[in-house]
């Protein structure tokens, strides 16, 4: 690879002390082999296995995948979706995988809302715990399309699996989050299906250090590592996936289990936006291109929502921004209206593209971003964006990222939703069926509608940026949590390359959640609340509220609204390839250098 040479120095240079608003406890982990960062350090040193093992980035995203659903299930699963970008260094290419699973060929519109006893002229959604938010789990075939597509050759399913395997079995000390989010619960996973107890220890939660087993999602992983596709979209996994669905009234067949083994994850054209606002643009490797997923994930969100800042500042609605303006007013106040505008947007517009025409190009041009962004009033927040036509202009997740030594890089997000998912369990399966379906709208004249085979609105996406200059990687990020994630992706990249704060760094400073939520059936948000972290200046509060923010403060467990990201980032230092890491100090994580 030709690559700038960066002195390392100057790439993590520390803004003065005067202007860092915040504690930034962790250090950066540095590596010139690869870098593994996720939310369980157990799940961390499976890939690094799978890494000295010489496989490769992808081959270490799935064990870590696997790994996570044993250690950490109220997040992720096998019984999830999961979406990936990845970054070959030899080709300086950015590929997408989109592994969200569809709903059944059998269900309807009029059956659901039957079903949920929504009369005819009434909004409503479907309960995250019904079984109708089950889609078909796409992260079975994601993590096997994902090894062959993306993956070095040179280990085996059975190869990557093991980790995951060996810890169903053999048992782990639970982490605290962990531990946290399985009380929380216990009752929900008894209650959702007969199999409950299969998740739990002696029929209640595990405390944090206990030591947790689940041996059926051992068998599990070993039929896929075994049969590949077919281990768990057919025979006894497929089987009882079905009966359970059918047994609570859903519509999920072993057809559909089929149909999405066949049809496999789809590889998908990345979107991107170029970045060269607020002075980044000027430097020597020029600016930064963000990558996301297309729809149906909202990555989008975070591509508008840059592409309005970048707009506000050519049309002189707000400075260039210095270190010290970093979580200052004016910054949060521009960033916010960014990202509100982009969520009405996306909102309205994000759905399965292969089942409706979505105008990502449109949404992310810069004639309509301008347009976009003359919204924006410096003096007062808007009071009640809605969506535009460019065609005539908490929730539960684990995100991760995974470096090896030739410089391949993967962002990789996987997750079942909300917590547990539905909480639902296929009798000696192990793991719980997502809840994706529940964000579908149940109005008929939504882009986003509930139909058959069709993938809703998703909020998991991998973020990954690089050079402007020489399509060079520049890092591997995100931050799981619902609505939050694009939010996580501007504040993060901001804190960068604005605000120069180092990969660790940029986690920790605190940030802001706009309540975003599915908007109205004219499209408007439903939502305006603004959550701030614990750390931002409490004058900063009250300025935001005299501008018509309606904000609220939130500490304790209640951050868990902000999200846990993890970052590795790339530079060059002397000849010598250099990974550096980060884990949100927010979670259980770890960086752990190979």
């Amino acid at each position: 690879m030709n690559d700038i040479t960066f002195e390392s120095h100057n790439v993590y240079q520390h803004p003065e002390p005067q202007f860092v608003h915040f504690s930034s406890r962790r250090s950066v982990v540095h590596s010139t082999k690869g870098i593994v960062s996720c939310t369980q350090p157990l799940a961390s040193a499976a890939g690094i296995e799978i890494l000295r093992k010489g496989g490769n980035a992808a081959d270490a995203a799935v064990a870590v995948a696997a790994a996570i659903n044993v250690t950490e299930p109220g997040s992720t699963g096998i019984g999830g979706d999961m979406f990936c970008l990845y970054y070959d260094a030899k080709t300086k290419k950015v590929s997408a995988m989109n592994g969200s699973g569809r709903t059944g060929a059998n269900v309807t519109l009029e059956k659901v809302r039957k079903d949920l006893n929504i009369a005819e002229g009434e909004s409503g959604q479907i309960p995250m715990d019904h079984v109708h938010a089950a889609t078909v789990p796409g992260a079975a075939a994601g993590w096997v399309d994902c090894v062959e597509r993306f993956g070095s050759g040179k280990v085996s399913m059975e190869d990557v699996l093991a980790p995951a395997i060996d810890l169903a079995e053999n048992g782990f000390p639970v982490s605290e989050l962990s531990a946290t989010f399985w009380a929380a619960s216990e009752q929900a996973l008894l209650k959702a299906s007969p199999n409950g107890r299969e998740m739990l220890k002696d029929g209640r939660a595990p405390k944090a250090g206990e030591i947790m087993k689940n041996p059926t999602i051992g068998n599990t992983f070993k039929l896929l590592a075994k049969h590949g596709k077919k281990g768990f979209y057919e025979g006894e996994v497929a089987e009882q996936l079905v009966k359970v669905v059918k047994d609570l009234g859903g519509y999920l067949t072993l057809d559909d289990l089929k149909h999405h083994a066949e049809t496999g994850s789809e590889p998908v054209d990345p979107i991107s936006l170029k970045f060269h606002g607020q002075g980044v643009g000027n430097r020597p490797e020029g600016g930064i291109e963000l990558w996301e997923h297309p729809p149906n994930g909202q990555g989008i969100v975070a591509l508008m929502a840059l592409g309005i800042i970048q707009e506000l500042e050519r049309q002189k609605k707000i400075p260039k921004w210095s270190l010290k303006d970093h979580n200052s007013t004016g910054y949060l106040h521009t960033v916010i209206e960014a990202l509100r505008i982009a969520f009405c947007d996306a909102h309205w517009f994000v759905t399965d593209p292969n089942v409706v025409k979505v105008p990502s190009a449109e949404l992310i041009s810069q004639s309509y971003l301008a347009e976009r962004a003359k919204l924006f009033d410096q003096k007062k927040a808007i009071s009640a964006p809605v969506h535009g036509s460019p065609a005539h202009l908490q929730s539960d997740t684990v995100y991760f990222c995974c470096s090896d030594p030739e410089g391949n890089a993967i962002s990789f997000i996987n997750s079942n939703y909300g917590g547990f998912g539905t909480g639902i369990i296929p009798k000696g399966c192990g793991f719980t069926l997502q809840n994706r379906g529940a964000n579908f709208s149940l109005d008929k004249n939504h882009p986003n509608l509930l139909a058959p085979r069709k993938r809703p609105y998703h909020t998991i996406i991998p973020g990954l940026t690089t050079y402007t200059s020489d399509d060079s990687l520049h890092s591997v990020y995100g931050v799981m949590g619902g609505f939050m994630q694009p939010q996580g992706h501007v504040q993060v990249l901001l804190n960068q390359e604005v605000f120069k704060l180092n990969p660790q760094a940029a986690l920790d400073s605190p940030r802001f959640c706009i309540g975003a939520g599915m908007p109205s059936a004219d499209g408007k948000m439903t939502d305006a609340t603004i959550y701030l972290e614990e750390g931002i200046d409490p004058k900063v509060v009250e300025e935001l509220r005299a501008l018509g923010h309606n904000v609220k403060q939130l500490d304790g467990y209640g951050r868990g609204m902000f999200g846990r990201g993890q970052i590795i980032r790339r530079h060059v230092d002397d000849g010598v390839q250099v990974w550096s890491g980060g884990s949100d100090l927010r979670g259980d994580g770890a960086a752990v250098p190979l």
